[in-house]
């Protein structure tokens, strides 16, 4: 065995709470080394929300973070997060109860049989499915109650985990980077940069072919392989405990019997029902969590499980998800440091005007790299741009770069890393319910993160070089 060899056997990535941690503590060291500062927050008449004034930016006294306040922005960070937390152990509790009737198992089985053969048409038909979501209505938090039917579906025809989490998550990522009508981000950056709603639509509607049609020729491919090879899985070994401990056999599928196919029913009224609050009444992560609820336990009873029983399984699933649900807290309290020591708005405001001292056409990407910094701060697509868009249109006009241009490079900024930054919640969300540790997805994603930043610069300086407009 070579030393090098050895050197990487000896090396044994941290835990994942010790990475996070490990962020808090440098940010919190920030507190101390960058200058305090504030934007001034005002309303915006023409759309009602709350924006930064660029012009109003100041420097104020330091908070630097205390010793205990290290330690105290853990829980401030799980409270700021309780709402995704809670719902991961909702989805989880509901969705064993949904499975120990045995319907699940059923009706992917049958599912399955049914694509046996055709197990490629899966991945794209998901992947533009769940896009389309992304660029209509910001589906983001929305894909977490379709990933344990994704990865069962995956498993069952022979692919793992990832292929099952990507054809659902990326699939909305494609549609969410894209975001050719989504309100959420590209309306709201419009708004604030006084464009029409969903203006320059033709640019980001071939942006979103591009994105799609990259990430299905990146996740097929990495399918396929594990398909030929299951130990090429980036998860073979948990693919492994999953199947002794739980395995859709497609030549023994359980008898699909009537009491199956009334959860099942549940479950698509249940999902119709979300659907439909998502859309008309503007549900969100309670909303959604409730509903989910509701649909574990009628599916429980439609399934004939006693009410004890329901308990018991909720408890089950509820605590198999214990330690993704709190990575979602403890990746919050970076935001909560930053935020609570008064440094976010320095960051913002150093890094808009570095962009002041570049070329024109450099200054275009030099505007992506800062959405894309903040990005990992500021998670939140609309409260990326009721914070960033403020600034960036009003630059746009100094630097001679259409505004159309600028809420672009806010777009794909905020889009593209979302997922692949640790204080995404919706991320943490989703690896922690597939189980899937964030070094492995992070090291698996990596290539394709690659491929759609550099296709976003692509496309942001076609827009510069052709006036991306109407202004």
């Amino acid at each position: 065995m070579t030393a090098q060899s050895e050197a990487k056997k000896r090396f044994k990535v941290p835990h994942t709470y010790v990475i996070l941690f490990s962020i808090v503590l440098i940010v919190a060291i920030g507190t101390y080394l960058i200058p305090a500062g504030q934007f001034e927050r005002v309303k915006d008449e023409a759309t009602g929300r709350t924006v930064v004034d660029p012009a109003s930016f100041h420097y104020v006294d330091k908070n630097p973070t205390k010793f205990f306040d290290l330690f105290m922005n853990v829980p401030k960070g799980m409270s700021a997060a309780s709402s995704i937390i809670f719902f991961i152990f909702i989805v989880g509790g509901a969705m064993q109860i949904i499975t120990a009737t045995g319907a699940v198992d059923a009706g992917i089985g049958k599912a399955a049989k049914a694509l046996a053969g055709k197990e490629t048409l899966m991945i794209p038909m998901f992947l533009i499915i769940f896009s389309l979501g992304g660029a209509t209505f910001g589906m983001a938090e929305e894909t977490l109650v379709f990933v344990p039917i994704g990865i069962a579906l995956a498993r069952a025809l022979g692919y793992d985990s990832i292929t099952g989490v990507a054809m659902i998550t990326l699939g909305a990522a494609c549609g969410f980077n894209a975001g050719f009508m989504n309100p959420f981000t590209v309306g709201v950056a419009q708004g604030i940069s006084q464009l029409p709603m969903f203006s320059g639509i033709g640019l980001r509607l071939a942006a979103w072919v591009v994105f799609l049609a990259i990430t299905t020729w990146f996740l097929m491919r990495y399918a396929k392989k594990v398909k030929a090879n299951p130990e090429a899985s980036v998860v073979a070994d948990l693919e492994k405990q999953a199947a002794s401990e739980h395995h859709i056999d497609l030549d023994n599928i359980p008898v699909m019997e009537g009491k199956h196919k009334l959860v099942l029913l549940v479950i698509v009224i249940g999902f119709g029902f979300i659907i439909y609050g998502v859309f008309k009444n503007g549900w969100y992560i309670t909303e959604i969590a409730a509903a989910f609820l509701a649909m574990g336990i009628f599916g429980g009873l439609a399934g004939r499980l006693s009410p004890s029983d329901i308990a018991k399984e909720f408890v089950t699933g509820a605590k198999a998800l214990t330690f993704g649900a709190l990575v979602v807290g403890i990746a919050r309290a970076i935001l909560v440091t930053m935020e609570s020591g008064l440094i976010i708005d320095t960051v913002i405001y150093a890094l808009a005007e570095a962009i002041k001292t570049m070329p024109r056409a450099i200054s275009v990407l030099g505007m992506y790299v800062v959405q894309i910094i903040i990005n990992f701060f500021i998670p939140s697509g609309s409260g990326q741009a009721a914070t960033t868009m403020p600034i960036m249109a009003p630059l746009s006009d100094l630097l001679g770069i259409t505004r159309q241009t600028a809420v672009m490079a806010y777009q794909f900024g905020d889009g593209f890393t979302n997922s692949i930054i640790p204080t995404s919640a919706v991320l943490m969300a989703y690896l922690s319910i597939a189980n899937i540790s964030y070094d492995r997805w992070a090291k698996w994603i990596a290539p394709l993160m690659l491929m759609w930043i550099g296709s976003g610069a692509v496309f942001l300086l076609i827009a510069y070089f052709t006036g991306y407009g109407p202004f």
